[in-house]
């Protein structure tokens, strides 16, 4: 199992796509496998049940994936210790961006629950983060200035 893990809008989604293909495995997009087992967005879900609620979806989701796969993460699922716990059983390869990186891709976004409020807000979240993807990081990539492709060569990479 590969999990990639990373801050949100850091490519999970992107290079996991690209992933799996060159190494022809099956692909797993988590927040997109709650939609659709929810039948409701991640911003609905957020709304109606709360993030609490959504962190137990990811919780049960790990706990159900049963074959070899690229995973993308949603990228507050490191927040859980079972989580971590979970993940550090496959290879985790944490997509590392930087702040500037982050804040440029995900401006105009305005899809994303957590991506609300202010600057400081934001960036205090993203501070906040960084110390447990590195905890549980088998791999640590970084995607600043890589095209998505650069990024998946960089892991297959590191897989050898």
């Amino acid at each position: 199992m590969i999990y990639l893990i990373g801050f949100m809008g850091c490519g999970k989604s992107t290079v996991g796509k690209i992933l799996s293909e060159r190494m022809n495995i099956v692909y797993m997009d988590m927040d997109e496998t709650i939609e659709e087992n929810e039948k409701k967005s991640i911003p609905e879900i957020f709304k109606i049940h709360g993030e609490n609620y959504f962190r137990e979806l990811e919780t049960n989701l790990l706990l159900n994936i049963d074959s070899n796969m690229v995973v993308s993460t949603g990228g507050g699922v490191i927040l859980s210790e079972k989580n971590r716990q979970i993940l550090s059983e496959g290879t985790v390869i944490y997509l590392k961006a930087s702040w500037e990186t982050i804040n440029e891709r995900l401006s105009l976004d305005t899809t994303r629950p957590l991506w609300k409020g202010d600057y400081s807000e934001k960036k205090e979240r993203f501070e906040g983060r960084l110390s447990l993807y590195e905890s549980i990081a088998d791999h640590i990539i970084q995607v600043d200035h890589h095209t998505p492709s650069e990024v998946a060569d960089d892991i297959i990479a590191c897989l050898k």
